[in-house]
């Protein structure tokens, strides 16, 4: 059981990530591209993205395969005849266990690793992206923004480099505001900025107050783009960049450098491993869940559907305690409640599993009346 669990867990793991990773990457390209990035910085960006998208994925791929495989075993009668020879709804969970705590042990070392890495790597090379105003400008017939108040335009690029037909529009000062036109400019990297040079153009200055234009002809002509960028130092002291114990461990500290509160300190925290309890709770739930009721020619679909339920009620509980444990970082314990909860529905599952007869002499008891 647990090696067709582990199969089928694989199996829609990978179609959900491909689903969700696309469906981001998508998004991604346009607005990578878009801006005049290269194809490597595309796919280093859905990269960065990948263990996030892993993270939100596992429990769900953690529920579809206990699911899977147990509404096969159902169908096929293999779980019935296991029933027959004496093996109890207690026994049977056994691998369904094991096959969740595999998967909190993979969500564990992404919550508590990879996701923190990967996101300030994301953080850092978004910063370092945006700072290169180069690419922005490498675009072709269309105006761009770059930075605001500034319109930029090309109408050709050569294979040489060559900006043929460019236009420039600087209305940072609004009492003065600036329009470059040439026929041909070149980027060109000096002192560790970089320049337009313009060739045979035309300036234009329009002094509002007099509402008079000034128009100057030029040869060549240089405009220092760097200073488009902003030079700001990247900063990683989000509580999504620290690390699982100096959330939990030096909580004010952290709240000190990164500006949190100490509830959202303590949620971000304890969600991390709230995330890999809940993959053994969408596990063993779904498949305490197909063990209710007879073998039946329809199928198990009410009790996929009754599972599906329960495990939205536990991310319904998990939405509602959220806000508490924000406004209080002592209220952190609640954040365990849907994973005591799993555990709680699980048993009882699993006790009306093992005792299928129990709801059916209660109700004769209650009919019969006491003697």
């Amino acid at each position: 059981m647990l090696s067709q669990f582990m199969v089928l867990f694989g199996f829609f793991a990978l179609v959900l990530v491909s689903i969700f990773w696309i469906n981001k990457a998508v998004r991604m390209f346009d607005r990578l591209i878009g801006d005049g990035q290269p194809a490597w910085v595309f796919l280093e960006f859905t990269a960065l993205t990948l263990p996030g998208v892993i993270g939100i994925v596992l429990p769900i791929a953690a529920f579809a395969g206990a699911v899977y495989v147990t509404n096969r075993l159902t169908t096929e009668s293999e779980l019935t005849v296991m029933q027959a020879t004496g093996y109890s709804p207690w026994r049977l969970i056994r691998p369904v266990v094991i096959y969740g705590v595999l998967i909190a042990v993979m969500m564990s070392v992404l919550t508590h690793l990879l996701i923190p890495v990967s996101l300030s790597q994301l953080h850092l090379r978004k910063s370092e992206v945006s700072k290169n105003i180069t690419a922005k400008l490498l675009t072709e017939g269309e105006f761009l923004h770059p930075a605001s108040g500034i319109t930029f335009y090309i109408r050709d690029i050569t294979p040489e480099g060559e900006l043929k037909d460019v236009f420039l529009s600087d209305q940072r000062n609004a009492n003065a505001p600036v329009t470059y036109t040439s026929s041909k400019a070149y980027l060109v990297s000096e002192g560790g900025g970089t320049k337009l040079v313009m060739l045979e153009g035309l300036s234009q200055t329009l002094r509002k107050n007099g509402n008079r234009l000034f128009t100057t002809h030029f040869d060549d002509f240089s405009y220092d783009i760097s200073s488009l960028i902003t030079r700001d130092e990247v900063s990683f002291n989000h509580i999504s960049f620290a690390s699982t114990p100096e959330l939990l461990l030096r909580p004010g500290e952290t709240a000190i450098r990164s500006g949190a509160t100490l509830g959202q300190i303590a949620y971000e925290g304890h969600n991390r491993i709230v995330q890999a309890l809940l993959c053994v709770i969408a596990a063993v739930v779904g498949f305490a869940t197909l063990l209710l009721g007879t073998h039946s020619r329809f199928g198990v679909w009410w009790q996929i559907i009754t599972a599906f339920v329960l495990l939205v009620g536990i991310k319904m509980v998990e939405g509602l305690i959220s806000g508490p444990v924000l406004a209080n970082a002592s209220m952190w314990p609640l954040m365990y409640v849907p994973a005591a909860g799993g555990v709680v529905m699980t048993m009882v599952l699993l006790h009306i599993a093992a005792n299928p007869g129990l709801f059916r002499r209660k109700r004769r008891a209650l009919q019969e009346g006491p003697t």
